[in-house]
């Protein structure tokens, strides 16, 4: 099953939400600290339900600690950004993938974004263009959505499931 992994997520409603969609879809969810937020959050718990009980939750003191632990655990690292030019649809999920989205303000710093295994994007119609306006990226929840139930589609599909 693909891992979702925020790193370090800023806005809690959109934490509860993914860790709701991790809930309803059996997915580990990783947090890398510092968030911007505490775990207790009136509002993380309000967007999570109570469905808190049912999120395989994971939590990483900084960037290291979690990379240590995705060498340790195997599998993929598959970063998502808006500046990446692989289309997520474009791809070939894994099981073992730790699919790895950015702060809601600022995305994955150059350099954690060079570490992943792919980097893959979510295709937008009026994408921002410098100087153009447009949108410059859909709902942190939303996108974790979109490429988590992408990847089980793929995977369950795999011949042998």
């Amino acid at each position: 099953m693909p891992r979702v992994v925020l790193w370090q997520p800023q806005i809690p409603p959109n934490t509860g939400n993914v860790a709701r969609t991790c809930a309803a879809t059996g997915s580990e969810l990783h947090l890398i600290e510092p968030l911007g937020f505490e775990i207790n959050d009136r509002q993380l718990r309000r967007a999570g339900l109570d469905y808190w009980p049912w999120v395989p939750l994971h939590r990483h003191g900084d960037t290291t600690m979690f990379l240590e632990t995705c060498r340790q655990q195997g599998g993929r690292l598959v970063a998502l950004s808006s500046h990446a030019a692989v289309a997520y649809t474009d791809f070939a999920f894994c099981a073992n993938d730790w699919l790895l989205f950015g702060q809601e303000t600022n995305g994955l710093p150059a350099p954690l974004l060079a570490q992943a295994d792919a980097a893959l994007t979510i295709p937008m119609a009026q994408k921002a263009q410098p100087g153009q306006g447009g949108v410059r990226s859909l709902n942190l929840s939303v996108a974790v959505a979109v490429v988590l139930f992408e990847s089980l589609r793929q995977i369950q599909s795999k011949p042998g499931k």
